[in-house]
């Protein structure tokens, strides 16, 4: 398994990374070092490459040139019967929800358990009632997906994002679908979950409003590049 020594502290740390998509270079020369527990978002137009770049973090586009590594894992070294043990320590949410319509939501949560390795039936149990807790879902577990609405759909998605105590959340436009105000708690509910398990979250986002209601660091992708900055430049 392609792991590194655990001694730095950064969950990303990509240099001099190439992200290729379909033979196109959409960011070159990407240096970026996230350490856990810090927020930041991912911005830049469509077709910017936010997208490109979150898929060779959780191993679903390849490394294309330079040096990445993810949660102990070297992309570079990558190999596709790695990735399923990259993703056990990541948790990734999607702006539509993805979870399976012909089962509720403790099923779709025990889905996911059993196809990352656990087989204690209490233990999945336990574990799939704490996230769901920790997301205020836990009354909610015998509902079928389209018995919620969107909000609670992505809270969902969320506490099954968080069921491998996950060491970094990658959230692909996780408010895209949802109101204002259930955009709101979404977010709230992310930062308190990044400080409260010391985890980094990369959420893409084209909500300034939420940027400036939430202000963290922003790594922007414009012009084939990628840049880090304070959201409070943004603003000026």
């Amino acid at each position: 398994m392609p792991h590194r020594n655990d001694s730095g502290s950064d969950i990303i740390d990509l240099s001099k990374a190439k992200i290729v998509q379909k033979n196109f270079t959409v960011l070159n020369d990407v240096d970026l070092h996230i350490k856990k527990g810090k927020f930041c978002y991912l911005i830049g137009k469509t077709g910017s490459g936010k997208s490109s770049l979150l898929k060779v973090l959780y191993g679903q586009l390849p490394l294309q040139g330079g040096n990445g590594q993810v949660a102990g894992f070297d992309l570079k070294k990558l190999r596709q019967s790695d990735i399923p043990n990259l993703r056990r320590k990541l948790g990734i949410v999607f702006q539509d929800f993805q979870l399976l319509s012909d089962r509720n939501i403790e099923k779709n949560l025990l889905f996911v358990l059993q196809a990352t390795g656990w087989t204690d039936k209490i233990k999945m149990e336990n574990r799939i009632d704490e996230v769901l807790a920790s997301v205020g879902m836990k009354t909610k577990k015998h509902k079928m997906p389209h018995q919620l609405s969107g909000g609670e759909q992505q809270r969902a998605a969320i506490a099954r994002a968080l069921l491998n105590h996950p060491e970094l959340i990658l959230a692909d436009e996780p408010t895209g679908n949802l109101d204002p105000e259930t955009s709101n708690d979404i977010m709230t509910l992310l930062k308190n979950l990044a400080e409260e398990n010391n985890c980094a979250v990369v959420m893409a986002t084209h909500d300034y409003h939420m940027i400036q209601n939430y202000p963290g660091e922003a790594i922007r992708c414009e012009n084939g590049q990628v840049s880090v900055l304070d959201t409070a430049e943004l603003f000026e």
